[in-house]
């Protein structure tokens, strides 16, 4: 289990959970990232550190984007590393994370935006906050309650949730 004093390091990179709705535009965009006030609403002492990768829809996401965000994570100097992602795409970044060696990394998101009072992504984060400090290292994907290995999970559309592949 990771010491109390290990920060942990978060990524955003956009998707629904940091999306905010125009109303002149009656649209949704991905907007400035809400995570460390998630942080400060859930009174966490543990040192973290967010850093803005990228912002936006994880569809719009390409493979110059994932590379990023895989160089992004190699370099850290936490061990321990969370990324915000849209669930559409987020079984495809944890492809291009795979190969780094000695990182605990769990990728998140929302089906619903921080921003809105019945949004999963509080619950979501928490889960993920918890996953990254006891997971071995690796690659997890955690939503709606439940933690995948990266590398056997994929999303449903239909049952809007994540469900582990079958071997």
């Amino acid at each position: 289990m990771l010491s109390p004093e290990t920060p942990i390091l978060v990524l955003t990179t956009g998707g629904t959970i940091d999306k905010i709705y125009f109303d002149a535009l009656s649209d949704y965009q991905v907007g400035e990232t809400v995570m460390a006030k998630l942080f400060d609403i859930a009174r966490v002492k543990r040192p973290f550190r967010i850093e803005e990768v990228v912002r936006k829809d994880s569809l719009e996401l390409d493979d110059a984007d994932r590379a990023l965000i895989r160089d992004r994570v190699a370099a850290a100097p936490e061990s321990h590393v969370i990324i915000t992602h849209g669930t559409d795409t987020m079984t495809e970044t944890a492809k291009f994370l795979s190969a780094i060696p000695g990182k605990t990394v769990v990728l998140v998101g929302a089906l619903a935006p921080a921003r809105f009072g019945e949004s999963d992504a509080s619950f979501n984060l928490g889960m993920a906050f918890a996953t990254v400090q006891v997971a071995a290292p690796g690659v997890y994907i955690t939503m709606s309650g439940s933690v995948f290995n990266a590398g056997k999970v994929v999303k449903d559309r239909v049952k809007g949730a994540f469900v582990p592949t079958r071997d």
